[in-house]
C-alpha cells in the first residue's frame, strides 16, 4: 500500500471496502518504527489498532459514517490527546498524561479520524526555524536529514512527508504551520483566527490567562488543500463558499520578492515558474504591494504582535499598544479594499527552502513573508512548489475566505504540482 495517499483518497477507499483501517494503521505503524527521522515521539497502539478494526465492522455493517472514518492520523504535541502525555518537549511534563482531549481532537474523532500518535515539537513551541527538544530530540527533514523540517510543528510537516500519517494538525503563531510545510513540501493552512477553538492547545497545569488569543491560530497540515479543507470544515464548522470554482476566473495580486527579504535563486526561480504557469492556465495576476501596505513596516508592527500576544499571557501591557492596535487596524482596512479587487495574494512562505541544522543566517528574516498574512489576521496557505527541491508558495486569502484561498491553492496544483515523495525522481539536496 502506498503511504502517500491524502486523507480524502484513504477516507473514501474505506467507505468503498477496498483498504482496511485496521491493516492501514498496522502499516502506519510499522513505518513510524522504520523511521530516521524522529517525527512522531508517542503512540496509542493498542487503541489506535482496536479502532481501526471497529472501523472496518462499522463499514462492514454498513453503519453512516464520518468523512474522516477509519483515517490514521497524528496530532501534534501540544494538543490534549486522552491517554497521551502532553509535553510540549518538556521534560518536566514528560508525564503529564490527558484526561481529556483537545476540541481539535475531539471533533476529528466525532468525524472517524483516528488519532495514533504524537509529533514532535520544539521546546515549548519557541522556535519557528527548527525542532528540537531535551525531551525528545530533534526531528529531521526527510528530504534531507542534514536540514531543517522548522518549527514549531516541524514534527508534523516531517510524518507528512515521510509518509508517518495521513493528517496532521498544528499551529501557527509566527509561521510554526506555514515554515515547516514549506520546508517538508506539505500542504499547511494558516486558518483566519478564531475560526478554530484553542482548547486543550496549552501546556500542562492551569490555564494560563488568555486575555487575547490574536495572532495565534491552529490548523491543518496534509498531503493536498482538499485535505486542509475538509480538516478545517471538520474542526472549525462550515466555510465560506469559495469565490470561484474554476483557475481561470481567479485574480491575484503577486510579489515574488522584496529588498527587505530577498529570496534565494531556487526560491525565485520555482515561484516565478509557478506563477507563470499560472498566467498560461488564465489566472489574472496583478503585481505589486497593495496601496497604503509597507511591507516592512508590517512585518515590524507584526513583531510587536507577537510580543503583545505573550504579555498577554503574563497580565501586562507593553508600551505603545494603544498606537499598534491603531496601525493594525489601518493596515487590516487596506487588505479589505485590496480583496474587495481581487481574490487572493500570492508571495514566498519564506525565502529559503530549508537550512542546514542550526544555519541561523538571516534567521530572523524567515518571519518577514509569514507577517504580511498574519498581522492583517488573514488565512493564508503554504502550497509546494518546484517538485522534490520544494519551495513554498503562500496563498492568502481575503478575510473569513478560507475556501478561496484552499480553493485557489487546489486548482493550482494541476498547473504547478502539489506534493512529491522525498526522493522521487530527482537529487534530494536543497539549495544551500
Amino acid at each position: 500500500m502506498t503511504p502517500f495517499r491524502t486523507a480524502i483518497e484513504v477516507a473514501a477507499g474505506i467507505r468503498r471496502g477496498e483498504l482496511s483501517a485496521r491493516d492501514l494503521t498496522e502499516e502506519l505503524f510499522a513505518r513510524i518504527d522504520a523511521s530516521t527521522v524522529n517525527a512522531v515521539i508517542a503512540t496509542c497502539r493498542d487503541f489506535a489498532l482496536e479502532a481501526a478494526s471497529e472501523a472496518d465492522r462499522a463499514v462492514a455493517r454498513g453503519d453512516d459514517v464520518g468523512p474522516l472514518h477509519g483515517v490514521p492520523m497524528t496530532i501534534k504535541d501540544a494538543f490534549a490527546v486522552q491517554g497521551l502525555p502532553t509535553t510540549w518537549g518538556e521534560p518536566a511534563f514528560a508525564d503529564c498524561v490527558a484526561d481529556e482531549d483537545a476540541a481539535v481532537v475531539a471533533r476529528l474523532r466525532a468525524a472517524g479520524a483516528i488519532v495514533v500518535g504524537k509529533s514532535n515539537v520544539h521546546h515549548l513551541l519557541a522556535d519557528f526555524g527548527r525542532t528540537d527538544n531535551p525531551l525528545h530530540g530533534r526531528t529531521l527533514n526527510p528530504r534531507d536529514h542534514t536540514r531543517t523540517p522548522g518549527g514549531s510543528s516541524g514534527g508534523a510537516a516531517a510524518a507528512l512527508a515521510d509518509g508517518l500519517t495521513s493528517l496532521e494538525y498544528g499551529s501557527d503563531l509566527a509561521g510554526s504551520i506555514r515554515i515547516p510545510a514549506a520546508y517538508c513540501g506539505v500542504y499547511g493552512l494558516k486558518p483566519t483566527p478564531g475560526t478554530v477553538s484553542l482548547r486543550g492547545f496549552q501546556p500542562p497545569g492551569p490555564p494560563a490567562p488568555l486575555a487575547r488569543e490574536f495572532p495565534s491560530a491552529v490548523g491543518p497540515l496534509a498531503r493536498s488543500a482538499a485535505d486542509l479543507r475538509l480538516a478545517l470544515d471538520v474542526t472549525g464548522g462550515p466555510l465560506r463558499p469559495a469565490r470561484h470554482a474554476r483557475l481561470e476566473d481567479f485574480r491575484v495580486g503577486v510579489v515574488l520578492d522584496d529588498p527587505a527579504c530577498p529570496v534565494t535563486g531556487e526560491v525565485g526561480a520555482a515561484l516565478s515558474d509557478a506563477v507563470d504557469a499560472l498566467a498560461r492556465a488564465g489566472v489574472r495576476i496583478r503585481e505589486g504591494w497593495p496601496a497604503d501596505v509597507d511591507p516592512i513596516a508590517q512585518a515590524e508592527a507584526f513583531g510587536f504582535q507577537v510580543d503583545l500576544f505573550f504579555a498577554s499571557q503574563e497580565g501586562r501591557e507593553p508600551a505603545g499598544t494603544a498606537e499598534q492596535e491603531r496601525r493594525r487596524a489601518a493596515l487590516t482596512a487596506a487588505w479589505d479594499r485590496y480583496f474587495a479587487d481581487l481574490d487572493g495574494f500570492l508571495c514566498p512562505t519564506v525565502f529559503t527552502t530549508a537550512p542546514a541544522h542550526d544555519d541561523r543566517h538571516r534567521y530572523e528574516d524567515q518571519v518577514f513573508w509569514i507577517a504580511q498574512a498574519s498581522l492583517p489576521g488573514l488565512p493564508a496557505v503554504s502550497a509546494p512548489v518546484g517538485g522534490v527541491r520544494p519551495a513554498g508558495l503562500q496563498v492568502v486569502g481575503p478575510p473569513h475566505e478560507d475556501d478561496t484561498a484552499l480553493t485557489f491553492a487546489e486548482l493550482a496544483a494541476d498547473v504547478v504540482g502539489g506534493f512529491v515523495p522525498p526522493g522521487a525522481g530527482s537529487s534530494r539536496v536543497l539549495d544551500r
